[in-house]
């Protein structure tokens, strides 16, 4: 199974299928072959787990897409959207399964850091030569390009903004006398430049949010705001497109003005939306905003499975970094108490400090999660990505990294719907209210 998810992440990112000269000569549907012998080997797995709230979340969220093309007279959009979705869940419960070991975990992210860093090196060859391998030429004659999804420069600098954190992660892992760090330190520089290639202000602006995230994880708010200011004066003075950046200016106008008609979507239809890819048909702009986009096209009730989903995987993350170092020893102590002993610890010194050595890990990875998610949703507050498989294979190791986790360390909190159902609602309607004064300070500023 996890072979296969490898093969299916290769296929994903690197994507030789996309390739204008590879299209007609491959010919066969590789990245669903690839997805389907892994669900294959899942079903005849023993160790299936369903132990998030993030499955039963993302399957209502699939019948919620459904249902929106049914609720707006189009009952044929619901196989469509099965069709479109439907392989994005079943990668997503595949992969989040498959990396149940913290050694899956880190190969899955070398995989994603090694692609990312490869398409980065595409995009070099293509501000040098003005073409890459892939026979794809630049963008506005200026900005980077892949191919497939990743065709948009925009969503190229969020691929490269999302892998950066792995690629710091291994970098920090040693060994092969030091080559190991000297390796990924240059995947990062390579994935850094690369975002300077994309000439996204959004994923720049992603940039400065993953560096604020982990100052303020390891210096406080205070430090990671001053530090977000400095990086954002070096950037305004950086020669890109982030130096346009201002309301009033053509681009970011637009913006606004399409994430004021989604809101206005919204309100017109606000159970289940206009259905699932129908902004395009209302607005000559999309969305430019996953939230907006979620919002408009399914609904309030779409919105709150969607921003449930994406809540518990920060939870999640966030529950790791917030036990202190010595929870791993404390997780020992515990287990070896019975029933109304008092708690000491009979284990070998070696022990507790191979449990702790094995907890810092896991804090890393976790930490290195965040940075993750953080910069993919601050680079798709500026783009409507979200459907895109990148957010749920992402997704999934989180879940697969947690559920995992909880199984070593059984004190973690577990999250249950049960628990939650007021939460998430009260914080979709919080999330409309938030969209909707910031979108009119927006409009006021113009």
């Amino acid at each position: 199974m996890f072979v296969f998810m490898i093969i299916y992440l290769l296929l994903v990112l690197i994507r030789p299928q996309d390739y204008p000269a590879l299209v007609d000569v491959i010919g066969l549907p590789l990245q669903p072959i690839a997805l389907v012998v892994a669900a294959l080997f899942w079903l005849l797995s023993t160790r299936k787990s369903f132990a998030a709230p993030q499955y039963l979340l993302l399957a209502c969220f699939l019948v919620v897409l459904m249902f929106s093309k049914v609720f707006n007279g189009w009952n044929g959009g619901a196989i469509v959207q099965w069709s479109k979705f439907a392989p994005v869940l079943l990668a997503f419960v595949v992969l989040s399964n498959a990396v149940n070991t913290r050694q899956r975990i880190v190969t899955a992210m070398a995989i994603f850091a090694l692609c990312a860093g490869v398409l980065a090196l595409h995009g070099i060859e293509q501000s040098q030569t003005g073409m890459g391998w892939t026979g794809v030429g630049l963008s506005q004659e200026t900005r980077i390009q892949y191919v497939g999804i990743f065709n948009d420069p925009n969503d190229l600098g969020l691929l490269f903004v999302m892998c950066l954190p792995m690629a710091l992660y291994l970098s920090g892992r040693g060994g092969l006398l030091g080559l190991r760090r000297v390796f990924w330190l240059a995947v990062a520089a390579v994935l850094i430049y690369g975002i300077y290639l994309t000439d996204s202000r959004g994923t720049l602006l992603a940039l400065v949010v993953l560096l604020g995230v982990y100052v303020w994880h390891r210096r406080g708010a205070f430090t990671a705001a001053v530090m977000g200011v400095a990086a954002m004066a070096v950037m305004m003075v950086l020669p890109s497109r982030l130096q346009e950046m201002e309301v009033s200016e053509a681009s970011a106008q637009g913006r606004v003005e399409s994430w004021y008609e989604g809101l206005h979507m919204f309100i017109s239809s606000p159970i289940f939306g206009i259905g699932a890819d129908g902004y395009s048909d209302l607005n000559h702009l999309t969305a430019h905003n996953s939230f907006v986009l979620v919002l408009a096209e399914t609904g309030i009730v779409g919105f709150t499975i969607w921003l449930a989903f994406v809540g518990y995987c920060f939870r999640m993350v966030l529950a790791v970094l917030r036990q202190g170092d010595g929870f791993a020893s404390a997780e020992l102590v515990a287990a070896e108490a019975g029933p109304g002993d008092i708690a000491v610890s009979h284990a070998e010194p070696m022990e507790h400090e191979w449990m702790e050595h094995e907890w810092l890990e896991d804090k890393a990875i976790a930490l290195t999660l965040l940075l993750s998610l953080s910069g993919f949703f601050a680079a798709a507050f500026f783009l409507s990505r979200s459907y895109l498989v990148i957010l749920y294979l992402l997704a999934a190791l989180v879940v697969g990294h947690y559920v995992a986790m909880q199984a070593r360390y059984p004190a973690l909190p577990r999250f249950s719907l049960g628990q939650d159902v007021l939460r998430w609602p009260l914080w979709a309607l919080a999330g409309v209210v938030g969209l909707y004064v910031m979108v009119k300070v927006l409009l006021a500023l113009i």
